[in-house]
């Protein structure tokens, strides 16, 4: 979620915008071997996430998504759009003889600076040809420490505490690509040593750990998460991470998983921290054992850092100011108060943004909030009690790092949803 060091508008971005163009221009001697290859070193050295080929009447548009917001990179003429498609399932081992059901795979691509990159594809019928989308899954997550993700001093030791105990769970929460797998990585590499086994399920596996045993979801052979899980629980596992408790079934094995003396990771789509406790009560776990069982709820966003080359000063305007006035935050802005935006520059692609961090909420499962699950409250009053034990919520995380010239206000409200 930092920022990664190559820059869009360097020499080696440009080298690779002139390559492709050049390679667009060859007509009937063109490579669609190498155009795919440019494509992937471009997205790479963008950072970006995704590589989105959407074909038009007429061309084939071509769009990255960087630091979560999606860009026009390229147009493709439509006469080769189709042997594109073709290359791309030539690498992942997909049917070439089936355009009208929807496709998915997997491919490994080396680049030239001698690293590889995995890539997941998704194909799908679209009126004007097949769509692909390409999901770029680079191990950045080798580097990443709890502090570089965005989380606070005071959030970094509550989770510490947490993952340190030899049983329990320990969920983070929110929306897809919100950055909780790659949270749930940073703390099993953490944890990862000699004496302990850590095995996880996956659906897909997003980044490949050399110290762990990683098992694949699928469904054709039918390893669910629920099946998987419970057989790791015959692997003698110290700890466990599953991908994401999607149903009461999964939810039921974890718990169990979680009571009997092994530390469980898990991801899990709720708004918040504070709703996750309900939401385990709706799968059909029994309160008592949600009680039992909860170390930490981890809620979390993915913001736009301020791009650091372009980085100013700006002070807050009237308007600014009375809509801050209507969050409900404890440290509320004062008029006229100094914060930060990015001008726009050539790193940055003129956006004012480079990376991405995230803002955080870290739930504790303490004696008071125990007491609330078994009695079934409702989230609010779940919430109201974790801010009065010491929780900072999101969007108080948020402004603290618009104070220190992080991200914008902007960001955080696109995000939060406040």
């Amino acid at each position: 979620m930092q920022s990664p060091s190559p820059v869009p508008g360097g020499v080696v971005g440009s080298e690779l915008k002139a390559s492709l163009a050049s390679e667009l221009a060859k007509g009937n001697d063109i490579s669609i071997i190498r155009v795919l290859e440019t494509l992937l070193e471009r997205a790479h050295l963008m950072n970006a996430s995704d590589i989105h080929i959407d074909p038009a009447r007429e061309s084939v548009r071509i769009r990255f998504r960087v630091d979560g917001v999606l860009q026009d990179i390229e147009s493709f003429p439509k006469s080769i759009h189709q042997e594109v498609i073709s290359r791309i399932k030539v690498v992942s081992q997909l049917r070439t003889d089936e355009h009208h059901t929807p496709q998915d795979g997997r491919f490994r691509q080396a680049l030239s600076d001698g690293r590889f990159i995995d890539i997941r594809v998704s194909i799908a019928p679209t009126y004007h040809g097949e769509n692909c989308v390409l999901r770029i899954l680079a191990d950045h997550s080798e580097n990443y420490s709890l502090a570089m993700l965005g989380f606070s001093e005071s959030d970094c030791k509550k989770i510490e505490t947490a993952i340190h105990k030899t049983s329990g769970m320990i969920l983070s929460t929110g929306p897809t690509g919100s950055g909780k797998t790659t949270t749930l990585y940073t703390l099993i590499k953490m944890l990862s040593a000699p004496e302990v086994a850590i095995v996880t399920i996956e659906d897909p596996i997003e980044y490949s750990v050399d110290s762990i045993e990683q098992i694949q979801v699928n469904t054709r052979s039918g390893l669910t998460f629920a099946t998987g899980l419970r057989s790791i629980l015959r692997q003698d596992p110290d700890i466990i991470m599953v991908g994401e408790i999607r149903d009461g079934e999964t939810a039921t094995i974890a718990v169990n998983a979680a009571l009997t003396g092994h530390l469980l990771f898990s991801t899990l789509h709720t708004n918040d921290a504070t709703t996750t406790l309900p939401r385990l009560s709706d799968m059909g776990i029994d309160p008592y054992l949600v009680a039992s069982t909860m170390n930490i709820a981890i809620g979390q966003r993915l913001v736009r850092k301020i791009c650091d080359m372009c980085k100013e000063k700006h002070t807050l305007t009237d308007a600014e100011f009375a809509r801050l006035s209507q969050l409900s935050v404890e440290k509320p802005f004062a008029k006229g108060e100094t914060i930060y935006r990015g001008k726009g520059c050539a790193n940055c692609n003129e956006s004012g943004y480079r990376g991405r961090l995230s803002i955080n909420e870290v739930l504790v499962a303490t004696p008071a909030l125990r007491e609330l699950i078994l009695t079934k409250a409702s989230a609010e009053a779940i919430r109201q009690t974790a801010i009065k034990e010491g929780m900072t919520t999101m969007l108080e995380d948020g402004m603290e790092k618009v104070r220190a010239g992080d991200t914008t206000i902007e960001e955080v409200l696109r995000v939060v949803h406040e």
